[in-house]
């Protein structure tokens, strides 16, 4: 009897580690990983890549569903100035957004693609999309962006009006478009990753306690649509946020003291 008590007492641990409010914990980050800023899954990859932001390398990860790293791969021609998001296209592949300003004194970004990095090469080259901000538009702080029918959707990190801007997926310079100001309600609104489901119905922007799914839009008027507040009942800091399926996300965090450096699932639905 008091055996089966120690077991029941250690399953009930197990799974309340396992499952953070709504939040189910699949996976660790690796160690080495201390300031993991976005999460990405691509076509016909079991991988989940990640990178790191400023002041780190310019390497992608792919980690597989325990949190090791399979693929370490060095972008040999880019610089981490402060990698914040990933995207990929539907022929795989991946997309890194280096717009990071927290200084708020950057006049030019960059996004590199990166040709279906799920191969067996330690160094890839990337092609590169630079962008400048719209003609009297202030610089700004990204760190949120997808690729939506051939351009790319960027969001500002703001603490009360932010910013959504767009810049054509295609190789070369170019100036960014303003689609649009908006604000988000609550308190706490700084949209930390964003992506769009594969099926383009569904949007969801991460901040740290919460997140927001948006549908029932139409063309690129996604604040028109249906928007949907999601509470996770945990606060840590997460960075990354990808779909797994059109009703699954998955979210990653950095770590402090106490929470974070882990790999999440969560039910949209």
């Amino acid at each position: 009897m008091m055996f089966q008590i120690q077991q029941l007492i250690f399953i009930t641990l197990f799974l309340s580690s396992c499952d953070t409010g709504k939040l189910t914990v699949i996976a660790d980050l690796p160690s080495t990983l201390k300031e993991v800023s976005a999460t990405e899954t691509i076509p016909n990859s079991d991988l989940i890549w990640v990178i790191e932001d400023a002041g780190n390398k310019n390497n992608i990860y792919g980690l597989n569903t325990q949190g090791k790293i399979i693929k370490d791969i060095d972008v040999s021609n880019a610089s981490n100035i402060d990698w914040e998001d990933l995207t990929s296209d539907d022929l795989g592949n991946l997309y890194i957004g280096d717009f990071g300003n927290n200084s708020k004194n950057r006049d030019d970004f960059t996004i590199y693609k990166i040709a279906i990095p799920d191969t067996d090469k330690a160094n890839v080259t990337a092609e590169k999309i630079n962008f400048l901000l719209p003609k009297d538009m202030k610089s700004e702080d990204f760190e949120a962006f997808f690729l939506f029918k051939g351009y790319f959707y960027v969001f500002s990190k703001e603490n009360k009006t932010s910013k959504l801007i767009k810049v054509p997926n295609q190789i070369g310079k170019h100036t960014a478009e303003l689609v649009t100001d908006f604000n988000l309600a609550g308190k706490h609104h700084k949209i930390t990753s964003a992506d769009v489901s594969d099926d383009g119905k569904t949007i969801v922007l991460l901040n740290h306690d919460k997140l927001w799914k948006i549908t029932n839009f139409k063309g690129d008027n996604f604040f028109k649509g249906t928007i949907e507040e999601l509470k996770f009942d945990h606060d840590s800091q997460k960075e990354g946020i990808c779909f797994k399926d059109n009703s699954t996300v998955l979210i990653t965090d950095e770590s402090d003291s106490k929470l974070g450096s882990n790999i999440y699932s969560f039910k949209l639905n």
